[in-house]
C-alpha cells in the first residue's frame, strides 16, 4: 500500500530518509552512520580548520543572537556560521543534501520547515556544553536539531566528546550516548530533548544546525 501511494504521488521513496522519520517517530532522535562520505567529511573538516586558522570563529554564547552571553563553564566551543551566499562548493553540496531532506520531510510529514541554519563548531580539548535545550523563550521555531561530525578518520570512542541525549519517559528518564564518529549524523526534536556535550581528549569538530518553521 505505501508503495502504491508513493506511485500515485509521483514520489520516489528514500530509504535513508524513511529510516530517519521512523527513528524520530519511535525514539525522538535518529543516528545515521556515514551520512557524509569520507571525502565529504574530509573536505568540510578542511574548510572548518581553514576558517579557524583565519580567525573566522568566535567563542560560542549561551542564548540566541538577540540575547546571548558567554559562559565558558557552560559552553566552551568556538563557532563560525555558514553564509549560503558565500559558501564553497563542498558547503553547497552539503546544504543541497539538507535541502533534499527538508523537502522530503515537508512532503511526507508536513512539518512546514521553511528555513535552515548551520555553523561549524570546534570544541578544544577539555571543552564541553552542559545540559541544555535548543529552543529559546523568545524564539521556538527550531523543529529539528542536526549534528554532522567532522572529526578525523582515526577518531576513537576513547577520545570522548560524546553527545548525551536525555530522553523523557513516563517513569524514568533515559540517556542515549552518541560517540562523535566522522561522517555520522545525529538528528533530534529540538523542543523535546535536552542534551549535553562531554569533554574530549582532542579537538572535536562538527557541523551543527537547525531546521526551522515560521
Amino acid at each position: 500500500m505505501p508503495d502504491e501511494l508513493f506511485g500515485q504521488l509521483d514520489f520516489e521513496p528514500n530509504t535513508q530518509f524513511e529510516k530517519i522519520i521512523s527513528d524520530v517517530l519511535d525514539h525522538r532522535y535518529s543516528v545515521v552512520p556515514d551520512f557524509l562520505s569520507p571525502s565529504q567529511t574530509d573536505s568540510l573538516r578542511e574548510v572548518l580548520l581553514q576558517k579557524f586558522n583565519e580567525e573566522a570563529f568566535k567563542q560560542a554564547a549561551v542564548g540566541n543572537r538577540f540575547n546571548e552571553h558567554r559562559v565558558r563553564a557552560v559552553r566552551g566551543d568556538f563557532i563560525s556560521w555558514i553564509d549560503p551566499s558565500k559558501a564553497s562548493e563542498v558547503e553547497l553540496e552539503f546544504l543541497s543534501g539538507i535541502d533534499a531532506l527538508i523537502a522530503y520531510l515537508n512532503r511526507t510529514c508536513f512539518l512546514g520547515i521553511v528555513q535552515k541554519e548551520f555553523h561549524y563548531a570546534l570544541y578544544p580539548r577539555g571543552a564541553r556544553y552542559r545540559r541544555h535545550m535548543d529552543v529559546f523563550r523568545n524564539d521556538d521555531r527550531r523543529e529539528l536539531s542536526l549534528i554532522c561530525y567532522l572529526n578525523e578518520r582515526d577518531w576513537d570512542i576513547r577520545d570522548g566528546g560524546e553527545l548525551v541525549l536525555y530522553l523523557p519517559g513516563n517513569a524514568n528518564e533515559k540517556m542515549k550516548v552518541v560517540h562523535p564518529l566522522p561522517g555520522q549524523l545525529v538528528l533530534f526534536l529540538s523542543r523535546e530533548i535536552e542534551h549535553e556535550v562531554k569533554p574530549a581528549l582532542r579537538n572535536r569538530m562538527s557541523l551543527t544546525g537547525w531546521l526551522k518553521t515560521r
